[in-house]
Formats: C-alpha cells, structure tokens, sequence
C-alpha cells in the first residue's frame, strides 16, 4: 500500500516562500508520476504541479514562474517551493502518486493521495 504525507503548510503574508514536502511510502517510488493539487473552499480540486520519473516539470499557468516541483528518489520524497505566495493561492494543498512515470494533470489519473496540508496567505 502507498501512503502519501504531506507536511509545510502554514500561514503566511503575501510575498511570502513557503516550501512543502510529500514523503512517500513504497519501494518503486522513482517510477511514480506526482502531482500537487490544490482546492480552496467551495471550489473543485485543481491541477497545481506535476513532475514525470525523469524530473521533467509541468505548472498550472497560475503558479508558473513562482512555484518549482522537484523529487529526491533517495528520499522517497517530492517538494514544492512556492515563491511569492499570493492571497489566491490560500487552499488545501494535496500531494498525488500515480503508477505510470509521466506527468497527470487530473485528479482520474492518480490512485493515492495524501491527506492534505492547509496554505494559508493573508494580504
């Protein structure tokens, strides 16, 4: 069984960095797709980042340019620095695994899923 655990969350000022971590239980990790998602109250759960087995990066337009996903295999663990946080980036952030190495963009095409890590950034 995956299991995925989120933690870094917090709350923070507009401009703000804040960088959050997913360690992630099982011995073919370094094959797994991963993804950050993201839902905000009364909103669906939407696509912020994903990253493919060999380390090749994909953003939501919102987050381009601010937010950088990266992975440690050694570690079992991935990372998202979120740089020049902004009020609209308040959600529930949610770390996903998928068994196939490439890069998904909607919440159907992974099977795990962390329980999720509350961001928080005031203006």
């Amino acid at each position: 069984q995956v299991q995925l655990v989120e933690s870094g969350g917090g709350l923070v000022q507009a401009g703000d960095s804040l960088r959050l971590s997913c360690a992630v239980s099982g011995r073919t990790f370094s094959s797994y797709g991963m993804g950050w998602f993201r839902q905000a109250p009364g909103k669906e759960r939407e696509f912020v980042a994903g990253i493919s087995w060999s380390d090749n990066a994909y953003y939501a337009d919102s987050v381009k340019g601010r937010f950088t996903f990266s992975r440690d295999n050694a570690k079992n663990t991935v990372y998202l620095q979120m740089n020049n946080l902004k009020p609209e980036d308040t959600a529930v952030y949610y770390c996903a695994a998928r068994r196939v190495p490439g890069i998904g963009i909607t919440t159907y095409e992974y099977e795990y899923w962390g329980q999720g890590t509350q961001v928080t950034v005031s203006s």
